[in-house]
């Protein structure tokens, strides 16, 4: 009876195994290939619940979702002769498994493949164009001649490259020192420029205020001397009318001045006794 039980449950762990050898999924964001004795005998397996035969038979699993590298910065040269670098990515997808298991076999050794493509076509097609250009204007045409030609060279290993990016594009340290050197340099010229263009500004603006100054003095004495002038007239004119009004009392006004001005105190004057100075003494 033991025995028999035994070997129930022998058998039974036997179908088991056998079971499961026999018995894979596919996932929704796989893709599978059967190989029997290490050679393809299924290629690109749809997702679901397969057979296969046990021992004899092994599947392959290969990633269907779009895969992203980011490669490392490298340099390149424009048309114009200046060396950028380049850090850019690109993403790409397993379109024909078969192909992919026969030339590549994983992703790592699919990434360094596609690194080496991409690199190598994002040379040439940037040393089409001048460094204005590939940071700045031409940048989309030159992803879609790099998207072109790489998908040409990969087509071959199975894979599809579904978009490459230049995420930065800098200069090499020794040239970014240079360039910054003569920006400075530029940049001070400008600064000279402007100081030496504002200095003969502020010139041009003092010696028009002085000269307005000048012109506004001129115009103030001018004005002083001409109503000093009517000023004077004026005087003349109300001693020529009160001359006019009242001779006498002018002529006694007159000598009044003569008197204050002449008979000042510890002065001498000789006159006559009839002298007409003291006329008005009597």
């Amino acid at each position: 009876m033991e025995k028999r039980l035994i070997s129930f449950f022998v058998l039974l762990a036997a179908l088991g195994i056998i079971g499961s050898q026999s018995l894979y999924t596919v996932y929704q964001t796989e893709r599978a290939l059967v190989l029997q004795l290490g050679e393809p005998v299924r290629a690109d397996v749809p997702p679901g619940l397969h057979l296969k035969i046990p021992f004899i038979q092994n599947v392959i699993y290969l990633d269907a979702r779009i895969l992203t590298y980011d490669s490392n910065p490298a340099e390149a040269l424009t048309s114009d002769k200046k060396t950028i670098v380049l850090d850019n990515y690109a993403r790409w997808r397993i379109t024909s498994p078969l192909r992919f298991y026969q030339t590549l076999r994983t992703v790592r050794l699919a990434q360094t493949k596609l690194v080496d493509i991409v690199y190598s076509e994002l040379r040439v097609v940037v040393g089409r164009y001048t460094l204005e250009e590939v940071v700045s204007s031409k940048r989309q045409e030159i992803m879609l001649q790099v998207i072109a030609k790489a998908n040409e060279l990969s087509s071959e290993y199975g894979v599809e490259v579904i978009d490459v990016r230049i995420k930065r594009t800098d200069l090499p340290q020794e040239n970014q020192r240079a360039i910054f050197g003569r920006m400075q340099a530029e940049r001070e010229r400008q600064a000279k420029q402007y100081r030496s263009q504002g200095e003969e500004e502020a010139r041009k603006i003092r010696s028009g205020a002085d000269r307005e100054v000048t012109i506004m003095l001129a115009e103030a004495r001018r004005k002083a001397e001409v109503l000093h002038g009517e000023g004077d007239a004026e005087a003349v004119r109300v001693f020529a009318e009160a001359l006019n009004q009242s001779p006498g009392f002018y002529e006694f006004y007159r000598s009044l001045e003569a008197y204050r001005k002449g008979l000042k105190e510890n002065s001498r004057i000789l006159l006559e006794p009839g002298s007409e100075f003291l006329r008005f003494f009597k």
